[in-house]
């Protein structure tokens, strides 16, 4: 019995039919090198005899009564691997573009919480390019909960049910499982009433969580009336901050490497996910120019960063870092805009002295950051007045060697990540064998004309390769930035001082 962390929990509170929080995966495989196509009971075959690496597969939710504490993960006793499990034959459409709309339809789904917060979808009959006559090859669409893997975590995972050699490892019968008893209910109220004695905020959390429904209207009818202190919410407006819908989108580019690693290069004191970062912000720069809209202010990203480098105290999980970064998108020159970027990143926080996101949760309840999340969109803050930031950003380090199953060689990969509401667009950049994939997870009902973000991509890589060239060596002047940036805070700190004042006025009144 293990019990979800505040930053695991929230996850599931914010979960809602519009807005379901799990991180998917489709996976390419080419299977042309095996005798005969890979069959779909030869893959169940291998998936349980491998599920012993990755204990959550057959672990579920056990939920708390009224919510007096985060949920445990326990053994399910009813697993069943079938139930996880489902077949597509694409047959005569077995096209890129078909898996991914088929994906885009799965993916919109939320997992079931009956039972272990997974799935993945065996899709047979696709064909890699037009040669691929004999289709042999497959796919796999995946789907894990985001409280109970990150991104990162999530990489993982699939490197372990995947094999580092062509040779089909031979599938052994696994030892039978036993899973562990429930949890009697009584040792579940016992275990939660000595945390809510250890933290009394878990009171509050309760007591806002039974009050809602009353405390809901009052406090949007209060805050309809004040005027938000607009520093903590100094992202600009943008066309991915409205309302989403359920209806997903996932358009992906492939990119080289070692283009970028080249541009890293020509920059000096920059690192690759500043080039990374850099590539996006190009990227959305352009769109928001394609489609009228303000490029004057520079967005804001949200960039995870994985502390478990330094911290490994949970095999799976999210153990994440965030900060806010200013993309500089308002900068002209796509190569300066990636130094600035750097300075950003260097100067708001180095990312190996980010505070810790599983610590800054245990200050709030879960409950309380899925209320808080709920009211900012039902609030439409980030339409009356600005976001907190316009999208995450997130920059994964995939394998440099081949994966394989059972001697089909994985060729390329598509990730996703959720959306929730007022955020209709996120990125995912995941690198493997020599490739950088682009992944944009939208919804098509928010972000208009996304199949030319794929475009984009490409010219604005072509742009910063360009710049780079021409770029001066380190021999910038970084100290009239560094002092305008100075200027820039100060300024932000009395508007944040003077909307305070305001705030506090209007309670005292």
């Amino acid at each position: 019995m293990r019990q979800l962390s505040e930053l695991d929990a929230s996850f599931l509170y914010l979960e809602t039919e519009t807005a379901p929080m799990h991180i998917g995966g489709i996976y390419l495989f080419d299977a042309r090198e095996r005798d005969k196509p890979l069959a779909f009971s030869t893959f169940v075959a291998y998936l349980r005899s491998r599920l012993h690496v990755v204990p959550l597969f057959r672990q579920r939710l056990k939920e708390i009564p009224l919510r007096l504490g985060r949920p445990y993960w326990i053994d399910d006793p009813d697993f069943s691997i079938e139930r996880h499990l489902a077949y597509v034959n694409l047959g005569d459409h077995g096209k890129v573009d078909s898996l991914m709309g088929l994906a885009s339809r799965i993916l919109e789904e939320p997992l079931k919480r009956d039972r272990p917060l997974w799935h993945i979808t065996f899709v047979d009959g696709f064909q890699l390019d037009d040669q691929d006559t004999e289709s042999k090859s497959f796919a796999l669409i995946v789907k894990l909960h985001h409280a109970a893997i990150d991104a990162f975590s999530g990489e993982e995972i699939i490197g372990k049910l995947l094999e580092y050699t062509p040779k089909a490892r031979a599938i052994e019968t696994p030892q039978p499982w036993h899973p562990q008893p429930e949890p009697s209910e009584e040792r579940i109220f016992l275990q939660t009433g000595a945390n809510l004695l250890r933290k009394p905020l878990q009171m509050t959390s309760l007591a806002v969580s039974a009050a809602e429904a009353t405390a809901r209207g009052l406090i949007q009818k209060q805050m309809r009336k004040l005027p938000l202190p607009f520093p903590l919410f100094s992202a600009p407006h943008s066309p991915f901050n409205r309302q989403i819908t359920a209806n997903r989108q996932i358009v992906s580019a492939s990119l080289d490497l070692s283009r970028l690693k080249t541009i890293k290069a020509t920059l000096g004191d920059v690192t690759l996910n500043d080039v990374v970062l850099g590539l996006c912000a190009e990227t959305l720069r352009r769109y928001l120019a394609n489609n009228n809209a303000d490029t004057e202010r520079s967005l804001v990203a949200m960039t995870p960063v994985s502390v478990r480098s330094s911290s490994l105290r949970k095999a799976t999980g999210n153990q994440m870092s965030a900060m806010l970064l200013d993309l500089a998108t308002r900068e002209p020159d796509p190569a300066q805009r990636i130094r600035r970027i750097h300075w950003n990143a260097v100067e708001s926080e180095p990312y190996r002295e980010a505070i810790a996101a599983d610590r800054l949760t245990e200050l709030l309840p879960s409950t309380m950051l899925a209320l808080s999340a709920r009211l900012y969109s039902e609030l439409q803050i980030a339409q009356r007045y600005q976001p907190v930031f316009n999208l995450p950003i997130t920059n994964v380090p995939g394998p440099q060697v081949p994966l394989y199953l059972q001697g089909a060689r994985l060729v390329r990969q598509f990730n996703s990540a959720p959306l929730f509401d007022s955020m209709g667009l996120v990125i995912v950049a995941v690198s493997y064998q020599g490739r950088l994939t682009v992944n944009f997870t939208l919804c098509p009902d928010v972000v208009a004309d996304g199949e030319s973000l794929t475009g984009l991509l490409e010219d604005s890589l072509e742009a910063i390769e360009s710049a780079a060239h021409a770029l001066p060596s380190q021999g910038e002047d970084r100290s009239d930035y560094e002092n305008s940036h100075s200027t820039l805070a100060d300024d932000a700190l009395n508007m944040m001082e003077g909307a305070l004042r305001k705030v506090f006025s209007r309670f005292r009144g």
